[in-house]
């Protein structure tokens, strides 16, 4: 007999829920994320030279809020787990020729769900944090391919996308 599928956040009734991880094993769980930041010539000039802009290290400060937003996550997602987290790492990749700005993050846990969206609520705010601090030279800046790109552990094991 065929089940439909059918989102792990909806209830039999259709209602929403939060996922009941009670009888879920803790077990060490990393998930790694990446958004890309597309700017003009002059406004990524602006940003990989702090000495030329009055806004300072703009890839510090994102930094520092990709880190704050994994930490809070749960705070703006309203039926995600909050859940101790063990690492978060932010790496920024510059594309000087096409004038980007990779942004990846990797979050560790050991707990009884993932960090997926950690991970790539970290990037996100990164991302918007680049747009905040560059917007002065350019209101165009484009925020894009905010993704997972690999998670390990937990009982759906691991998965990574072709990038």
């Amino acid at each position: 007999m065929f089940l439909p599928k059918k989102f792990s956040h909806l209830n039999q009734d259709g209602q929403v829920q939060i996922v009941n991880i009670t009888s879920k094993d803790a077990t060490h769980r990393i998930a790694v994320a990446k958004s890309r930041i597309n700017m003009s010539s002059e406004a990524y000039e602006l940003l990989t030279h702090p000495e030329k802009n009055n806004k300072g290290e703009v890839l510090n400060t994102a930094r520092i809020a990709a880190i704050q937003a994994a930490k809070r996550c749960s705070d703006l997602i309203p039926l995600c787990h909050s859940l101790p987290i063990n690492f978060i790492d932010i790496k920024f990749q510059l594309n000087n020729e096409m004038h980007s700005i990779e942004v990846i993050s990797q979050c560790e846990t050991n707990y009884k769900t993932g960090v997926e969206m950690e991970a790539m609520m970290a990037c996100s705010i990164a991302a918007l944090t680049i747009y905040d601090m560059c917007k002065s030279e350019d209101k165009a800046i484009i925020i894009e391919d905010i993704r997972l790109i690999k998670k390990i552990g937990g009982k759906s094991g691991n998965w990574s996308c072709e990038s």
